[in-house]
């Protein structure tokens, strides 16, 4: 019998303790895995609506549905929105830029069943790098291809805008930042942005002010751990 409880990882991070768990769900009779950050709750294979959202979402928003595209996936974790964005067949490359080694490591270890294939799809390439400090440099998000743009920036890393993870993310969500964000897409090119919080509309003024459309999508799920209903955010943005 598998154990009730178990830490799959753990390391220690210049942004905190983060580690990979499983654990059965006695009341629901499933395997669960979650990652947490310290004593926080990053994600959990309960709640994969939002994250698959984010890829669907923002990949429907481009305007050409016969073009072959490459996109950029900000933050791994367990997987689902990478796995999203390869199950649409216009993409033809994905670049998943994680800032912890040990992330990208999961999914080579295949400690995540449900994310089996991701990291031997032919089109995926795993980047270990800061994707906020990758956004404020020069060389742009492709080590092999400096300056190269992209169709799609799909980015789930921090809480929220205003819920930032490490200080050092906050001015990515300021309109410099967004506007430098915005200078590695292709004119047309996407940026969704996942978010914990309702709408802002502080943060959807400042969209505004550097992409010619913008969206907020609350995605509702089921909450069993609650008895209800949850929400999430995605934020669209087009050049």
């Amino acid at each position: 019998m598998a154990a009730r409880f178990e830490e799959l990882a753990w390391r220690e991070t210049p942004i905190g303790e983060i580690s990979l768990r499983r654990r059965r769900d006695p009341l629901l009779d499933v395997e669960v895995y979650e990652v947490k950050l310290d004593d926080e709750y990053l994600m959990s294979s309960l709640f994969p609506v939002a994250e698959i959202e984010l890829a669907r979402l923002g990949l429907a928003w481009l305007p050409d549905p016969g073009a072959e595209l490459d996109v950029v996936v900000g933050g791994l974790g367990l997987g689902y929105t990478a796995r999203t964005a390869l199950a649409d067949p216009r993409v033809r490359s994905l670049l998943v830029v994680e800032a912890i080694e040990d992330v990208i490591d999961w999914h080579r270890r295949k400690l995540l069943p449900f994310a089996a294939g991701l990291a031997t799809d032919p089109r995926n390439r795993f980047v270990l790098a800061d994707f906020f400090a990758v956004v404020a440099g020069e060389g742009g998000f492709d080590p092999d291809a400096p300056g190269r743009r992209f169709h799609a920036v799909l980015l789930d890393v921090d809480h929220s805008p205003r819920q930032v993870l490490h200080a050092s993310h906050a001015p990515f969500y300021t309109a410099d930042g967004l506007r430098r964000l915005a200078g590695h897409l292709h004119p047309d090119g996407v940026f969704a942005l996942w978010s914990n919080d309702p709408p802002d509309d502080g943060f959807r003024r400042t969209l505004d002010a550097v992409f010619r459309d913008t969206e907020a999508h609350v995605v509702s799920f089921a909450n069993p751990l609650q008895g209800g209903e949850s929400t999430n955010t995605v934020y669209l943005a087009r050049r």
